[in-house]
């Protein structure tokens, strides 16, 4: 019963460790955007996004792989995490994938900045908390626009039991954890409000 009490009694505090659970990722995540792996990393999202794709010159390009099959350009320069091919990153560098990166990732720190507020001001709180919101809508429109998110049928020894819808692949279960985010987002704006709402009332 005390256990009960204790927890029921920390609504505000809970609300605040919220506050800086999201601004932790969001600016951990936004700084990450300026290094080449991580805007590497993005482009099958943004180029594949109907929101998103007019900020990088190749979108919609196809090209001719080395099995003399027609896929999206992109696909032949992809980086894997950690390895760094210099013809790759010309490729990326006309395409745009770094400026748009450094001005995403700037634009999540200041989301986030704006949701740690909240713990003081309010108003700042409630944009930073529907942004939030926002945010994360854009995001999970990636299991409906970006192949990468569902596991591929690669073939191999014996067919691939899963693969496509809703076998998710690691980009995929990175994307749905954005569904935590939504939700997180909605509860700080809503406190914001209900502070903005109460020194009105005063």
């Amino acid at each position: 019963m005390n256990l009960l009490k204790l927890i029921a009694g920390g609504q505000v505090l809970f609300t605040n460790f919220l506050r800086v659970s999201i601004f932790v990722v969001m600016a951990w995540i936004g700084g990450l955007k300026v290094f080449q792996y991580e805007a590497d990393g993005i482009v099958p999202f943004v180029t594949n996004s109907p929101f998103m794709s007019f900020f990088y010159t190749n979108s919609g390009k196809m090209a001719v792989n080395e099995k003399g099959e027609i896929v999206p350009e992109y696909t032949l320069y992809k980086n894997p995490e950690g390895k760094v091919v210099a013809k790759n990153i010309a490729w990326h560098e006309h395409n745009g994938t770094y400026r748009f990166s450094y001005g995403l990732g700037l634009v999540i720190v200041i989301i986030g900045v704006l949701v740690l507020l909240g713990i003081w001001l309010p108003r700042a709180g409630f944009a930073g908390g529907v942004l939030t919101f926002l945010m994360a809508v854009v995001t999970l429109s990636f299991l409906v626009t970006t192949p990468e998110v569902y596991v591929p049928d690669l073939g191999g020894d014996f067919p691939t039991p899963q693969f496509g819808f809703p076998y998710l692949s690691g980009a995929g279960r990175l994307v749905i954890k954005d569904i935590i985010m939504m939700a997180g987002g909605l509860l700080v704006a809503s406190d914001s409000a209900r502070r903005l709402i109460a020194s009105k009332s005063r």
